[in-house]
């Protein structure tokens, strides 16, 4: 699969995946701040997501292979990767599988242990937008605010809306296959073998999706890990404390003396 993406920059390759219903373009500003530091930052579309192809599968395995063939195709040498949430697992998925082929890996606010279901009331929701009926953005919001009282989650969903033809709303998301392997998002990525890419992981401050409690379990899978707390931020910590974030990237990829 040809995944889609933008490049920004110009340096060391780095590549960024997005979280579950989510797009390259929700970390274009973040990629931009970044790239100004020497940086070729690739803002990927997972597949079902974006301008990606669809596809019948999704799970870690084939999504962190979509990458290694972008990897492949565009011969990046040792590229870091940063994934939040799903794109953080997809990230570690591509570490297990491909230790040798990358620099280090960043894993924002998701852990490799497995996750119980937590996405069914948004995909209630977007299942009762009826695209094929609803002839505005705006009817599609009122619709989403029927099931979704947080403007910032209808927001972001809304961001995947658009004109497939005149007067044809669509997903860019691929809603029917997501919601078959839901219970792949929040599958576990571990492995009986230590991982020893060197990887930081970072938990918003006011987000429970990192259990600092089990970060010893963790390091297990991954031995040289170390965790960062972004203060002031929850899930979307890009989107929270964006400046303290690129902070904590740019400490993490620097060379050590």
């Amino acid at each position: 699969m040809q995944l889609h993406y933008k490049k920004i920059g110009e340096g060391a390759p780095f590549i960024i995946l997005h979280g579950l219903f989510g797009s390259g373009d929700n970390w274009q500003s973040f990629a931009r701040n970044l790239s100004a530091n020497n940086f070729s930052v690739y803002l990927v579309d997972l597949r079902n997501h974006g301008h990606s192809p669809h596809a019948d599968a999704h799970n870690y395995i084939t999504m962190s292979e979509d990458v290694v063939a972008l990897i492949e195709q565009q011969h990046l040498e040792q590229p870091i990767i940063l994934g939040h949430s799903m794109g953080g697992k997809v990230a570690m998925q591509l570490a297990i599988d491909h230790p040798d082929l990358l620099s280090k890996i960043i894993v924002v606010d998701i852990a490799p242990y497995a996750y119980p279901l937590h996405h069914q009331k948004i995909i209630d929701a977007l299942n009762a937008v009826d695209v094929q009926l609803i002839p505005t953005r705006g009817e599609a919001e009122k619709k989403l605010g029927e099931q979704i009282a947080d403007n910032g989650t209808r927001q972001f969903l809304l961001k995947n809306l658009f004109w497939k033809a005149d007067n044809q709303l669509a997903w860019r998301f691929n809603l029917s296959v997501i919601e078959k392997d839901i219970a792949e998002v929040g599958a576990a990525t571990e492995s009986e073998t230590p991982i020893e890419v060197a990887t930081m992981f970072v938990k918003g401050e006011q987000s429970d999706y990192i259990d600092e409690t089990k970060f010893e379990s963790i390091k297990k899978t991954f031995p040289r890990a170390e965790l960062v707390v972004i203060k002031n931020a929850g899930h979307w910590v890009h989107a929270d404390n964006p400046n303290e974030l690129l902070k904590a990237v740019l400490e993490f990829v620097s060379p050590k003396t």
